[in-house]
């Protein structure tokens, strides 16, 4: 890379991306010698931008937290907004921009002065934000998600008290991997020393996180990705309910409504049989809703159960009734 400044640029972001960088990775990232890296590190600090430089055999270059913002960036009032903006788009229900938001977030805190901290955390403490309009998942605290992500960043052991969904609180020490948002839901997906195998963790479920400041060299996952191993613990504690029900209605018609959620066959006589498998029987409910027509649960009871629930529970809805109250 020939280009001082688009190098320049690209030294930024590296020393932003990762707590710590030898002189000899960077040099190599960049297709540059030594010697130029410390040309252009010397343009980031006269640009305001705080390199510190560790001498000796283990040394390298980190990018540390300034007295002040780097100049021509964002002044104190931007950085303010930039910062609690992106903590509220971490729980944003708009797709990706979550998980972009906790990125840039590891990259802006680092480097915010102590000053700006305590307007940011001000601010935040004043706000009362509104639910999001879509109930996927439960919240989870921003400062949370900042904390565990640069664990991940820094290869930091990670101290937390996690509450399973079967038992009481318990503490863990674990060497944090990356974190996962699925299904509106938050994953940590992390080394557990203390029983010899990787896990993933629930950050709604976590409380209490903090860096211990031990260092520790990343693992080989045994996943094709983080994701891939957050779905298959998923997978493996998921069951699927066979849903069975007989129609009224011809299976072309039920076909074109609900066929790409649910098996649907002819059964004679203007009538069809759905079939589909679900973890979720609210949704098998919506399902049959959706066919428009008089239908009969073969299949499971529970089906059965729970759509006589619903229909009082929508009987009192349409006649503007409240629960508890005869139907007229």
């Amino acid at each position: 890379m020939t280009d001082p400044t688009g190098r320049t640029l690209r030294l930024l972001s590296l020393l932003q991306g990762r707590r710590d960088w030898s002189g000899a990775d960077l040099a190599r990232r960049l297709g540059i010698s030594v010697r130029t890296l410390r040309r252009d590190v010397e343009r980031l600090r006269e640009l305001g931008y705080p390199v510190e430089a560790r001498p000796g055999v283990d040394g390298g270059y980190r990018l540390a937290a300034g007295a002040s913002l780097p100049p021509l960036v964002l002044d104190d009032d931007e950085a303010v907004a930039l910062t609690v903006g992106l903590q509220t788009a971490a729980s944003s229900a708009v797709a990706g921009m979550a998980e972009a938001s906790v990125r840039a977030l590891t990259k802006v805190v680092p480097v915010l002065p102590a000053r700006l901290r305590r307007r940011v955390d001000a601010l935040r403490a004043v706000t009362v934000p509104a639910p999001a309009w879509s109930d996927g998942g439960p919240a989870v605290d921003p400062a949370l998600l900042i904390t565990v992500a640069q664990a991940c960043r820094e290869t930091d052991r990670l101290a937390f008290t996690y509450t399973a969904a079967a038992g009481g609180p318990a503490e863990r020490l674990v060497e944090p991997h990356r974190l996962v948002p699925l299904g509106r839901r938050w994953y940590l997906v992390a080394y557990d020393p203390a029983r010899g195998d990787w896990r993933s963790f629930r950050l709604d479920r976590m409380s209490g996180a903090t860096t211990t400041g031990a260092r520790f060299a990343p693992r080989r996952l045994p996943a094709e990705d983080a994701a891939a191993f957050v779905r298959g613990g998923i997978d493996r504690f998921r069951v699927a309910t066979a849903v069975e029900a007989l129609v009224q209605a011809p299976a072309e018609v039920v076909r074109d409504r609900v066929g790409r959620w649910a098996q649907v066959d002819d059964a004679g006589a203007g009538s069809c049989r759905v079939r589909l498998e679900t973890d979720a029987l609210d949704w098998a409910a919506l399902v049959l809703g959706a066919t428009r027509a008089e239908f009969t649960v073969t299949a499971p009871v529970e089906l059965r159960e729970l759509l006589a629930e619903w229909s009082q529970r929508f009987g009192r809805a349409s006649t503007g009734g409240r629960p508890g109250s005869p139907r007229p």
